[in-house]
C-alpha cells in the first residue's frame, strides 16, 4: 500500500489482484480504504476504459419528507412569488 500526498489531501492506494468467485470474478478491497473512502453498504459500479468506478448509491429525494415537516414546522414553505394566472387558468379551466 501506498500513500500519496497531492494538495495537502493524504490519498491510499493499493494493489490488488482480480480473482475468481464462482462464475463471476471480483476484487478484495482492503478495509482502511474502504473506511477511507466511507461508502454505504450498498454501492454502484460503472466502468471506464482502464478502470472500474465504485460509488455510493444515492437515493433520490431521501430526505425530503423530513425537511419538508421542518420547514412546515418554522413556516418556511410559503412561495416565494406570487400566484399568476393565465388565460387558459381563467377561461378553460373546469373543476370536475
Amino acid at each position: 500500500m501506498a500513500v500519496c500526498r497531492d494538495y495537502n489531501v493524504i490519498t491510499m492506494t493499493a494493489k490488488t489482484r482480480i480473482v475468481k468467485i464462482g462464475n463471476s470474478r471480483g476484487i478484495r478491497i482492503p478495509k482502511t480504504l474502504l473506511e477511507e473512502a466511507e461508502l454505504p453498504d450498498e454501492v454502484e459500479l460503472h466502468a471506464e476504459p482502464g478502470r472500474l468506478v465504485v460509488e455510493g448509491v444515492r437515493h433520490a429525494r431521501k430526505g425530503w419528507a423530513a425537511a419538508a415537516q421542518r420547514m412546515r414546522s418554522r413556516s418556511d414553505d410559503r412561495l416565494l412569488d406570487e400566484p399568476t394566472t393565465t388565460n387558459f387558468d381563467r377561461e378553460e379551466w373546469e373543476w370536475r
